[in-house]
């Protein structure tokens, strides 16, 4: 018979403040600081306070994930130098580029889908790992909260897994959304602070002409997978108001309009493999969205190697997968994470979602960007670029990229020629830099002008 005294008293024999977490971490020691909203803050907080004073601790390893928080971390306010923490993240976000600007801070480069097996490679286990979760269930268990992603990956090749108990963490219902207490070696309570929200900028007139292209092309009972951002958001928006009706969500990330368009009556996932059931590996947004996941059985929380498996994705009819970039050079190669050597955020599950939506039958991805951004001094470039600049990194091949969108229209670069793709994207690109980018596609050998197209 079931005793849940016997769980209570496991709880409070494994229950240590978060200087005594601190305590435990020794030089040269890797540490893994949570993924999303789960990243640590009680050990973070006390570790930071120990390297104020503790000149003998050195040669530590920090990790973190999409670290989805209020502030820098603690521990890198306290840092002294490189050789007493360096700081890694397989997903950039504000706080990690502040930190690289900083001169510590490393990317990682990653597929997402492969990530939970990345960490039981040689050398790349941690000797902690600390997460926030919610409060433990009469039953043992303590539930992520909005972020799954590869935790379980990070769990079980680290050598002390400490929980953080957060009252205010939303119970995400799914798959593989939880640890149980017997593989917790400690916990630690503490203030319970609100997670950190993400509120995308308004959607501009450009953002709403690119939204407008994309919804043109989605057909009644498509899945979605949307990324973070203004285009995203308006997309949904468009979509509430539309006729298109029983839309499904399977997305690495889901955002606030997943949730207003279930509210709408368009996202019934319906007709979609795992039916009735929004999935995703992660949730970033309002207060809102976190209440509405909560304990909310239509969501579905399940590890990155599940929702981002391009044959997961392949199965589903109708996929819609729509990201943003930072550029796209005229043979169809897709920059989304760097501006020249400068790491701006990660792959993620772009190329994860690109392949798989292609796979699937009648589906489509979409790469979002204007056709121009305006520099700090006022210059205004093109984002549609003869060659990606210097040091830009390729997140989605040439071979692999779909549909590209401006404010200008959506090509389809999919079996097309160099010469083709090269004009596709000029039509699309801003009108002050096409004459420019056609002399640019002469000399590279991919300009034809006896093909050349209609421009909007």
């Amino acid at each position: 018979m079931y005793d849940i005294s016997q769980v209570q008293s496991e709880y409070k024999t494994k229950l240590i403040d978060a200087d005594f977490a601190a305590s435990l971490v020794k030089s040269n020691y890797r540490l893994h600081f949570g993924v999303g909203t789960g990243s640590s803050i009680y050990m973070d907080r006390a570790l930071g306070k120990r390297l104020k004073t503790d000149t003998l601790l050195r040669g530590l390893e920090i990790q973190t994930e999409v670290a989805v928080r209020n502030d820098l971390l603690e521990t890198f306010k306290a840092t002294r130098d490189v050789n007493t923490v360096r700081f890694y993240s397989s997903h950039y976000t504000a706080m990690d580029r502040m930190m690289a600007d900083a001169g510590n801070c490393w990317y990682v480069p990653i597929l997402f889908n492969e990530e939970p097996l990345y960490w039981g490679q040689e050398g790349n286990g941690f000797d902690i790992c600390c997460i926030q979760v919610a409060p433990m269930d009469r039953y043992g268990n303590f539930n992520f909260g909005p972020t799954n992603a590869d935790l379980l990956g990070i769990i079980r090749n680290s050598k002390i897994v400490i929980v953080e108990v957060n009252e205010k963490m939303p119970i995400a219902l799914g798959y593989e959304s939880h640890i149980n207490i017997s593989d917790v070696n400690y916990i630690i309570e503490g203030e319970s602070p609100e997670l950190a929200e993400f509120k995308a900028a308004p959607a501009s007139p450009e953002d709403r002409r690119i939204a407008e292209s994309i919804v043109d092309r989605i057909r009644n009972e498509s899945t979605l997978q949307l990324g973070i951002g203004a285009v995203p958001n308006a997309i949904g928006g468009l979509l509430a108001e539309s006729d298109i009706r029983d839309l499904g969500g399977h997305s690495e990330v889901i955002v606030d309009s997943f949730m207003n368009l279930y509210y709408a009556g368009k996202l019934t996932n319906k007709k979609k493999v795992d039916k009735g059931l929004t999935v995703y590996t992660a949730a970033v947004g309002s207060k809102a969205l976190y209440d509405f996941i909560d304990d909310n059985p239509i969501c579905c929380a399940a590890p990155v190697d599940y929702v981002n498996s391009v044959h997961t994705i392949s199965q589903i009819d109708n996929f819609i997968s729509i990201n943003s970039c930072v550029g796209v050079d005229l043979y169809g190669q897709v920059c989304s994470e760097s501006s020249g050597f400068r790491q701006l955020t990660g792959t993620g599950g772009q190329l994860d979602f690109v392949l798989g939506a292609f796979l699937s039958k009648n589906g489509k991805s979409f790469m979002c960007t204007h056709s121009t951004r305006t520099k700090p001094n006022g210059e205004v470039v093109s984002l549609i670029h003869p060659t990606l600049p210097r040091g830009s990194i390729i997140t989605t091949p040439r071979t692999a990229t779909h549909y590209v969108v401006t404010e200008y229209g959506a090509v389809n670069l999919k079996g097309k020629s160099t010469w083709q793709r090269a004009e596709s994207l000029i039509s699309v690109a801003h009108p002050d830099f096409r004459e420019d980018l056609i002399q640019e596609a002469e000399k590279m050998g991919i300009w034809r002008n006896t093909s050349k197209i209609e421009y909007i």
